[in-house]
């Protein structure tokens, strides 16, 4: 644990003049992707408008932290391995990943947070802190220990509350859903028992369907507010359009962990069938434990190419760095997400911000952020209801490029207008204010094991 450098507290003006903010999560990554890059982007946005901002976070990514962040060690804090995490760690390789997350995984962002818990005390005292928040993990269920920290906390955004379609499920086995079943059925008691989200200031959660998933007995203030935002100095628009090609091959691309619930093997079978009707190619930017049986999928069908824009082909380009992520995406036509468990979908709204229309399944998030003048939204009835919508949805806009021109700048508009990362921070320093003007802090601790060490 890296321990804080002394600094006295804040004044009374500074106070007034605005919230002093602790992020903590376990991991603040862009390398991490997915929602470990929620916190980082706070931290990111905060920290450049000048605004008292500190972050606790796993020792893991100080490399990637201290290459970002080169002037500001004294703003983040590490979290190391301690024997324990090294001890789960090695256990949750003997479990399938869905089982190790539920188990293993859950037991050591517990372990962290304790950790966080006992530094976030200690900061917040020292650095005159008026608000804590914690962005992930999203799940509305998973429970939390940042409590007692001598600052009102703000949790969230949250977003989950979701299941496979119900045309579509995934086979998992029996201990795994037991296990599913029995996480969620305890989730209210484990709430109460360990009771961050009972006594959070503020729930912060993405739509509709997450507040209902919440534990009963959390705490009744509780805010909507989206959970993702894009980077605009990142993910920027070409300065005209990508023009139809030359050689008349219209360029998809997913981009994504290869994962069973991504449903890249429906996108593989859709593009085979799409292919046939218009000149197209696909570029699957993403590794993960689906690469492997997915290039067997795909060299079944005949697909596998050498270089991307390869008419009929798809090219797999394994795993790409952030940075180089917004160049690839702004050579390719339009994005295609076939997700059945996307909570969220950040890639969306990238692939939005770059002017690209988006092809996605009906299904959480994505269904969340689309509309039909961006992009095309395919019902998961079945999965050749799904597949022959993706194959359709290729056809079309391979066959229009006009039509992919307005949806692609209907969908820049629509990120500009509403997912922002700067007006987002706008709305969570609303948050932070309404929290430290309102809500007065417990500081007892409720339970003997969340005390500090």
């Amino acid at each position: 644990m890296t321990a804080a450098t002394p600094h006295s507290g804040a004044s009374n003006d500074e106070r007034e003049r605005g919230p002093r903010v602790l992020i903590m999560a376990e991991h603040a990554s862009a390398r991490f992707g997915g929602e470990a890059s929620l916190p980082l982007h706070y931290f990111r946005v905060l920290l450049a408008r000048g605004i008292p901002v500190w972050l606790i976070t796993h020792g893991r990514v100080r490399r990637e932290l201290q290459t970002v962040f080169p002037g500001s060690a004294d703003r983040i804090f590490y979290i190391d391995d301690t024997w324990v995490h090294l001890a789960l760690w090695k256990a949750s390789h003997w479990l399938p990943a869905r089982m190790s997350y539920l188990t293993t995984d859950y037991l050591m962002r517990i372990v962290t947070q304790r950790s966080q818990r006992s530094l976030a005390r200690a900061l917040v005292k020292q650095f005159g802190i008026t608000v804590v928040h914690q962005p992930m993990p999203v799940s509305p269920k998973e429970p939390s220990l940042l409590h007692g920290l001598g600052a009102p906390v703000v949790i969230g955004p949250m977003n989950g509350g979701m299941d496979y379609p119900t045309g579509i499920r995934l086979h998992r086995s029996s201990l795994i859903e037991a296990l599913v079943g029995v996480g969620r059925a305890a989730s209210s008691v484990l709430n109460w028992l360990v009771p961050g989200k009972r006594r959070a200031a503020v729930l912060l959660v993405a739509n509709a369907r997450t507040r209902a998933a919440l534990p009963r007995g959390v705490t009744t203030r509780v805010v909507e507010l989206v959970e993702n935002g894009v980077d605009l100095s990142l993910w920027q628009a070409p300065a005209a359009p990508l023009p139809a090609p030359d050689d008349g091959v219209t360029r998809f691309v997913f981009l994504g962990r290869l994962v069973d619930w991504k449903a890249v093997d429906l996108l593989l079978t859709a593009f085979a069938q799409a292919r046939a009707q218009a000149p197209m190619s696909l570029l699957i930017i993403g590794d993960g434990a689906m690469a492997a049986p997915l290039k067997e999928q795909a060299a079944r069908l005949d697909l596998i190419g050498s270089r991307e824009g390869e008419p009929s082909k798809v090219l797999f380009a394994g795993w790409v760095p952030q940075a180089e992520c917004a160049g690839k995406l702004r050579s390719q036509h339009c994005l295609v997400l076939p997700s059945l468990m996307e909570c969220g979908g950040a890639v969306v709204l990238e692939a939005m911000a770059l002017g690209l229309p988006v092809i996605a399944t009906a299904w959480g998030g994505p269904a969340d952020y689309l509309d039909p003048g961006c992009g095309i939204l395919v019902a998961p009835t079945s999965r050749d209801a799904l597949v022959g919508g993706l194959a359709d949805a290729m056809t079309r806009l391979a066959r229009d490029p006009a039509l992919r021109a307005s949806m692609g700048h209907a969908g820049r508009q629509k990120v500009l207008r509403e997912f922002d990362w700067e007006a987002k921070v706008d709305r969570m320093l609303e948050v932070y204010r309404d929290a430290a003007e309102t809500h007065r802090p417990n500081t007892s601790d409720a339970l003997g094991y969340s005390r500090a060490r």
